[in-house]
């Protein structure tokens, strides 16, 4: 093609970058969604003009567009876009109804090792050293002595619920995305993460029920419980849909069949996140209250995993804000 038919054939494709990149200079407007996709088409054009040599005077000039195409496409992946996390947020609940095969089979993962190891340790006190160190067991049961003035905390220097929010952020988002990241080894480190985290906790259970401690464990766990360990259920299943993915990419490159599947388990991550939040915040400020009347905190337990599960699994909102 000689240099003259090729700038008439493209030259309308650069003159409405060019527009695109004025009017945002001049009226710092967002560019819409069609702006990546002529930038990546004019990078063609200007591979093409070196390469056959065209005039210096076009290679300036689309040398000119990308590097202002680039600096505006690269400001703007920096920032952090509110509304559009906002409307991933309010994306999950119909991400987590889709994709409710997975969410069953973390549900399991999670569950049934969770009753093993709490029907063993049950009729065998010694089985929890099994899967649990003698240290580690005795600080559990000092965290939920009913003499603490501060429930479910070790007697380590952290003593204030500032404090100990931070680091039940640390620990739960710490648990979710290790969970979620598994899922790159072909699913296997989410339910790794998954049955683990289950085994763990129904063994801590059956242990305090049998020393006296079912008064002060089970209103400690059941207000925050409601979003953190649905959280960690749900990174589990948003982990397993990346390796399934893998696995069977169906008609799909393997990479390409991942970020299909990412989609969703973006979505799904969004919201577990929202939720270790609060539950972080529930545990520090909450939770840990001995204070509070047992009924209260069974009650209000109670109310939030209904909410929880109503949001997740009944609500239509993400129906209604489908990207």
């Amino acid at each position: 093609m000689k240099q003259q038919e090729f700038e008439t054939k493209y030259q309308d494709t650069w003159h409405t970058f060019e527009a695109m990149i004025d009017h945002y200079h001049t009226n710092n407007i967002t560019p819409g969604k069609e702006f990546p996709t002529l930038y990546r088409q004019i990078c063609g054009h200007l591979s093409l003009v070196r390469e056959r040599h065209y005039a210096s005077s076009i290679e300036i000039y689309l040398n000119r567009l990308i590097t202002q195409g680039h600096h505006i496409l690269y400001e703007h992946s920096g920032k952090i876009r509110w509304h559009d996390i906002l409307k991933a947020i309010a994306l999950f609940p119909a991400a987590l109804q889709r994709n409710g095969f997975y969410v069953l089979w973390a549900t399991l993962l999670f569950v049934v090792p969770g009753l093993f190891t709490a029907f063993f340790t049950y009729a065998d006190t010694s089985f929890i050293y099994s899967i649990i160190e003698p240290n580690t067991v005795q600080d559990i049961e000092f965290m939920y002595d009913p003499k603490n003035n501060k429930l479910g905390r070790e007697n380590r220097g952290s003593d204030t619920d500032i404090a100990m929010f931070g680091i039940y952020i640390y620990n739960n988002i710490g648990i979710a995305f290790r969970t979620f990241a598994g899922g790159i080894l072909f699913g296997l480190g989410a339910a790794f993460f998954l049955v683990f985290n289950g085994l763990y906790l129904g063994a801590v259970a059956s242990r305090l029920t049998m020393a006296g401690f079912s008064s002060t464990f089970y209103p400690f766990v059941i207000g925050h419980g409601a979003f953190e360990l649905t959280a960690i259920v749900f990174s589990g299943a948003a982990g397993l849909k990346i390796g399934h993915a893998l696995i069977n990419p169906r008609q799909y490159t393997r990479l390409t069949a991942l970020k299909l599947a990412a989609r969703d388990a973006v979505h799904i991550m969004y919201g577990a996140t929202l939720m270790l939040f609060v539950a972080a915040f529930l545990e520090a400020f909450w939770s840990s209250s001995s204070t509070l009347p047992i009924a209260v905190k069974l009650s209000v337990g109670v109310l939030f995993w209904a909410l929880v599960i109503w949001f997740c699994f009944y609500s239509r909102l993400g129906y209604r804000n489908e990207l």
